[in-house]
This record gives C-alpha cells, structure tokens and sequence, in this order.
C-alpha cells in the first residue's frame, strides 16, 4: 500500500492516551511517592506505593504542578507524616497527612507568589522552596524555608537573579543552594554557594565554592549520609559529580588501572571524565540534561561510598552503580532513559523508559539487580508493530556531525514495503537547548504505523552531548540547526530510506521555530507544523519571562547590535518566502509564545496566498496537557501532510 496512508488501529486518542506520564519519584513513608500526569483531565496526582499497593494523596479536583520559571519542577517533597506540594491552580504549598483522607492544610496564602524545587529540612521541620514573587516592579527569585509547625516563612537568601535545589545538612548546620544571574542560563554558568548555620538558626554569610569565576554550570547539589557536599559541574566537560574537599569542590579520587601500568601513581584523577568498567574505554558523557524544571535528581552519593547514576552516551541512557573502588554495574539494561533516582536499604528506584514500553517506576534489587515495574511500563504496541529508534551520526556543516534517531515506518497490517521510498517527518526539539531520546513516542509510532518514516533530531546545540555540543548555538539558532535538520534529509535521502522530495518538518516551542526557519530559508520542506512555535524572536524577547529574558540575546545576538541578524532569522519577516502550506497549534494562555505572536505569523502568510490551517485550544498552556487536544492536533497534523502527499 501506499506509503503515508497505511490502515492502523493506533489511532491519535491511543497516542494522546500512551502520553502518561511520570516525574518527582522520592523514597519515604515506608515506601515510594511519585507524580503521576493523567492525559485524560490534564491533572497532576501524587501517588503512595507501600507494601505492594498505592494510595493517591492528592485531595480531589486538586493538581499539583509548580510553575516556577513557567517550566516548574519540585512540586512536591516527602515530610515526616505525608507529603508538601503545590497546587496547580494557585501556585501555593499545601500539606497532607497521612493519617487521614487526603486532605489540602495550606502552608502559604500568598497572592502573587509562586512555589516550587521544594526540599524537606528535617533539622528544621521546615520546607526549603524557590519562591517567585511577581508585582508591578517585576518578577523577583528567592529561597525560603516554610515551617511545617506554624507555616511561618522565612527568607533564607535573595537578591541574586536565580536560584534553584536549596539542600540542608542532616545536622541542620549548612545550607547548600545553585544560584545564577542574568544574562546567563542555568546551563551556562552558576554558582555552587553554603551558608553555615549558627546554633540560634542564624545563617552565616554565604561563600562560593564553585563557579565564582563563570565558565562552568553546575546543578543538584547534595549531601550524602557522611555530610560531604556533592554537586555536578561541566567544568571538565561532561556534567559529573563532584565532591567537597577542604572547603573546595573537588573531582571524585580513583585510582586508574591502566595509569599505574604505564608508570603513573594513577592516583586523584578527574572523575569528570569517569571510566568505563573494564574492558571499556573511557566515558566522556553528561550525567544530567539541561535543568530546564527544577527538582532533578540524576545522580545519587550512597551510604557505603558509591554512587547511583544516570549516564547519557549519544543519546542513550544507562543507569549505572558505581562502588567505592569505582566499578560500575549497569542495571535495567532494557530501559534507555532513566530519571528521578533513589535509593533505600534494599532497592534503588527511579522513572524509567524505553524505546517499547511507556514510563514506567522501576524498583531495582540492590543485591541481585531485578528489575520490577511498580507503575506503568506498558507495552502498547505488539514488537511486529513497533518501530525502534536506530541511532546515526551524520555529516553537517562547518565538518562537524550532529545525531539522530531514525525510525522506519511499520505495521503489521502491512508487512511488505509500499511503493517508492516513504515520506518524512523531521521531529525538531524543543528549548532549543534540550535533548530527544530514544523512547517509546507515542506521537512517533503514529506517523510511523501510518508508513512515514521518523528522524528525531539532536542538532548541535542538543543537550546531553557535553558542554562544547550545548554551547555550540550560541549567536546560531536559526542557521545550524537549520543546517542540521536539512543535512540530515539528504542524509537519510541518499541512504535510500526516505523520499527527500516528500519530507515534512515539525516542532514545537523552539522546535517550530527551527521548522519554520527551515521552510522559509530553505526550499526542502514539502509542509512543516509549528506547535506554539517561535516566529518573531525580538516580539518574544520583549514580553517573554525573566527565565529567558535574555536567552534570545545568547542565542541570536543583542538585538540593537545584531539587528540585521535578527531581520535574517525571523521567520515572520520572510512569510513571502514560504511556499510550503503549514498548520499551526496554539495554546490560549501560553505565556511563553503569546497567542499573537502565532496569529501574526498566520495572518503574513495568508496575506502572500500561503495555504495555512490554524488551531487555538484556549485553555491550553505552553505544551497542550490534555488528551482531547493533543489527539486533535495529532490528527489534524496527519491529514495535512497526507493532502500534500496526494
């Protein structure tokens, strides 16, 4: 049968439905408590798994999701008797005790002010939190500790632009935090800061001890069981934990095999480029994604010296125990993503997904390494229906390479390969400095059931690839990943697996920017989509939020300066060199990409005859949550390119 119009029972409302998801897993209580969002109402819930059954915690018609930086992250933490979170709708912390109904008890009542990253200080009986304030002067950043005797709030440090994982000793002695000022990202420069904290309560005053200098980025500090001070930092590199030595931030201490057989000592080498275990060579990989939402935790210190880590090598992920001596056992070798870890006496957990199945809670024997999926984890779709993610590296500009992930088109309806070489659908991230990975997408095996083939595009500038790889779009959004996204077709083109002449870009967010860069400087495309995607970057640097406020800046350049560069790169200024038709999807309370901006792009585009199709889904934010939406503008995507195919 015809490539791109394949018969297929997965249909958009199964995709949006296999759009479950998990986020915030920690261990306490007696067991393990996660996040849980539900595709069908668009809620977040918590969830307490304990002795072999949940129990939701989360009070009816509440949703607890943080918006702090609009990206959010951190919504809840574990207390001594329950849980704290944030409700979705206020932006408040609220307390439920596990001694009776789930119940809301609120620790905040404070209008204008938006909470999240929250940590528990048992030392204090408090809460640690980033709070956003936002009034007529502007949007302010500040750590504050809630008590969970009184609610009283206490602001532990401001002033500085950001702020992000405040983290208490076990003694309650040091205070740890990530801070970072404008115009920087949290990606590319922040500082490590501790306060110690006097016997009254009183904080000491803070000392850098790491990052005072810039050049580095560093996230997810920690304090492991014997008080020691742990942090990530790129500043070898590759995001990887460090810890504190003397006061300073130090890289972990091996001894390395190979150095002593050349005649080194082998000793107090840079774990920032951390070792395979034998025979394997060396492991220059990031440890952490970008920290686009608050609350990650990617990597653990355990008790007996070791180390729990998430480890990224072209795209893929491992979980990875390294002990003492620095050996390293991969665990869940089935799964390819791996994030929120923890730990207790006898398991290790964490979300997990892969390129099969959805994701899923992992509780993994720490003696004997057994995985057992303790929520989600299904499999949707047969093995003779799946199409997995095959990875490729391929040539681009300036003789550099970029990565992707390839997925060819399969249905078991339709065993034998369709006529010609099949249409492409090119899948651009989001950030722009963000990652995809190669897990089950839903939205992938949609197009691909359907006989499309898929390409999901790391460009340059994709995080998960080092530092030098994240930093490479600065001044170059709009041209490499342009670029990248162009080199990859004609990759995939002359390989024989797709029909260059019929392939389709998409993104979202900054991935529809890429997109729409792509039609109008391009003439590759056959039609594109743009989900909230970028079209005017000096509009969106005038009324975005102050988390970007100057990434435009970073990414394109300064906009008195670079004026001329702004005009070449902005897709609304160039909609008379679209020929390409585009559909576009809009959230109406997306404060991110404001609705204008879209409507403005649509408007230019009909004005020079463009075909366009525009979709506004008004209560919907930057990233459509529920089912029904994200099922429409999935099918309404697929019968836009199959009229361009015929």
């Amino acid at each position: 049968m015809p490539y791109g119009s394949w018969p297929s029972r997965w249909s958009a409302a199964n995709a949006a439905a296999a759009s479950r998801d998990f986020a915030g897993l920690q261990a306490g209580l007696g067991g393990l408590v996660w996040l849980e969002y539900r595709p069908e109402d668009g809620r977040c819930r918590l969830w307490l798994w304990r002795d072999g059954t949940t129990r939701c915690l989360t009070p009816a018609r509440h949703s607890v999701r943080s918006r702090i930086y609009e990206y959010g992250g951190g919504a809840f933490c574990i207390v001594d008797d329950g849980v704290a979170w944030v409700d979705e709708s206020d932006q408040q912390v609220y307390r439920t005790r596990l001694a009776e109904a789930p119940v809301a008890e609120a620790l905040t009542a404070q209008a204008r002010r938006r909470y999240g990253d929250l940590h528990h200080a048992p030392a204090w009986n408090a809460v640690l939190a980033v709070e956003e304030s936002h009034a007529a002067k502007g949007v302010a950043h500040r750590l504050v500790a809630l008590s969970l005797h009184d609610g009283a709030r206490r602001v532990l440090a401001e002033g500085a632009d950001f702020y992000a994982a405040p983290k208490l000793s076990a003694d309650g002695r040091r205070l740890s935090w990530i801070e970072w000022e404008r115009p920087e990202l949290p990606w590319t420069a922040t500082r490590l800061c501790l306060a110690k904290v006097a016997a009254d309560g009183r904080l000491g005053e803070p000392v850098t001890l790491a990052g005072g200098e810039g050049g580095e980025a560093l996230q997810q500090p920690c304090f492991a069981a014997d008080g020691s001070l742990w942090c990530l930092t790129d500043r070898a590199g590759w995001w990887q934990p460090w810890r504190e030595q003397g006061g300073r931030l130090r890289a972990v201490e091996r001894t390395d095999e190979r150095a002593e057989r050349r005649g080194d000592d082998g000793a107090a080498l840079s774990a920032a480029v951390m070792e395979w275990s034998e025979p394997r060579p060396l492991a220059a990989a990031d440890h952490a994604p970008a920290p686009w939402q608050q609350g990650a935790v990617s990597y653990l210190p355990l008790a007996d010296g070791g180390l729990l880590l998430a480890r990224q090598e072209e795209g893929w992920g491992f979980l990875i125990e390294r002990d003492a001596a620095g050996r390293e056992r991969y665990l869940a070798a089935e799964f390819s993503r791996f994030r929120q870890l923890a730990a207790d006496a006898d398991c290790f957990y964490c979300i997990a997904a892969s390129p099969a199945r959805l994701p899923a809670v992992l509780a993994i024997e720490r003696a004997g390494g057994t995985p057992r999926v303790l929520a989600g984890g299904e499999a949707p779709l047969a093995e003779a229906e799946l199409s997995r993610p095959q990875s490729l590296r391929f040539a681009t500009g300036e003789g550099e390479s970029a990565q992707a992930f390839f997925y060819p088109p399969r249905n078991a309806a339709c065993p034998e390969p369709g006529h010609g070489r099949p249409p492409l659908v090119v899948f651009v991230h989001g950030g722009p400095t963000s990652a995809c990975y190669p897990v089950f997408d839903p939205r992938i095996q949609f197009w691909t059931q359907r006989g499309f083939a898929v390409a999901d595009l790391n460009y340059r500038g994709s995080s998960g690839f080092g530092r030098a790889c994240r930093l490479r779009l600065a001044g170059e959004w709009g041209r490499i990943d342009v670029e990248d996204a162009c080199a990859l077709v004609h990759d995939l083109g002359e390989a024989g697996l797709v029909d260059p002449a019929r392939a389709f870009v998409r993104g979202a967010s900054a991935g529809g920017y890429t997109a729409l860069c792509a039609l109008a400087f391009r003439e590759l495309f056959r039609g594109g989509a743009s989900l909230y995607g970028v079209s005017d970057p000096a509009s969106l640097r005038r009324v975005t939020h102050k988390f970007e406020a100057d990434y435009l800046d970073w990414l394109i350049g300064d906009p008195q300066r670079d004026a001329e560069r702004y005009r070449q790169r902005t897709p609304l200024l160039h909609a008379g060199e679209i020929g390409a038709p585009v559909i576009f999807f809009q959230g109406g309370l997306d404060a991110v990409v404001v609705p204008r901006q879209t409507e403005a792009m649509v408007a230019a585009l009909r004005a020079h005859g463009v075909p366009v199709e525009y979709r506004l889904y008004p209560d919907e934010r930057h990233g459509f949550c529920r089912a029904a939406h994200l099922a429409d503008a999935l099918e309404r995507e697929w019968r836009f390119y199959r009229r361009l195919l015929d």
